[in-house]
């Protein structure tokens, strides 16, 4: 038998959108209020679910303590109350924009870096606002 866990967590962060080999213009027309100077934030709210195999001894598909220390220390600890662009290289200017979908898959990565191969993440989810949210699935 197969089944997944998933887990919920959240954090505060700043961003903007923004293509420094574009105009000023452009960045406006593609991102609207998303590219403005003055940054803005979300309160983001992030499930990552993982899976496997239940362990017929311990009935867990996957170590929660692990998935938990992973969460904490690569997604929260890591982004809450920051600048996305300004703090996390991933997301400096000319690397990946902090849309949703690049956070969400940014967010894949630390955590299956974290759990090892162990565990194998699943999905994550990452909502800006109770209507808007991107999902993930690495491959």
């Amino acid at each position: 038998m197969r089944a997944t866990l998933t887990r919920r967590v959240t954090f505060s962060a700043a961003h903007r959108y923004r293509r420094p080999e574009w105009d000023d213009g452009r960045n406006a027309a593609t991102f609207g209020a998303c590219a403005r100077p003055n940054w803005h934030g979300h309160t983001y709210v992030c499930d990552v679910t993982v899976g496997g195999p239940v362990d017929p001894l311990t009935g867990f598909c996957a170590d929660l303590g692990a998935l938990d220390r992973a969460l904490r220390e690569r997604v929260v600890e890591a982004l809450d109350h920051r600048n996305l662009v300004l703090d996390i290289s991933a997301f400096a200017e000319g690397k990946l924009i902090p849309t949703s979908e690049n956070i969400a898959g940014w967010i894949a990565r630390e955590v299956q870096e974290a759990l090892g191969v162990g565990t194998r993440v699943l999905r994550v989810r990452v909502a800006e606002e109770p209507g808007l949210w991107a999902e993930v699935e690495p491959t």
